[in-house]
């Protein structure tokens, strides 16, 4: 699943992805832990991926990287 980061707080390490629909995705800290960055700013390119209920984002990383190693 692919968006753009439209809010990212520094302090939590938690956000919102809109999709390309424009729908809301928040995210939480572990979710960008799992991703291996240090920040992200509005407008970034990101791919996340949901658990497996679909539920929640479990990982967050630029569209460009691969998943990190689990």
């Amino acid at each position: 699943m692919q968006g753009t980061v439209y809010t990212f707080e520094t302090d939590s390490r938690e956000g919102v992805v809109l999709l390309d629909d424009g729908s809301p995705v928040p995210f939480d800290a572990a979710a960008f832990d799992a991703g291996g960055m240090r920040f992200l700013r509005p407008g970034q390119r990101v791919r996340m991926t949901m658990d497996t209920t679909g539920d929640r984002v479990v990982l967050v990383t630029l569209y460009t990287l691969p998943d990190p190693p689990r």
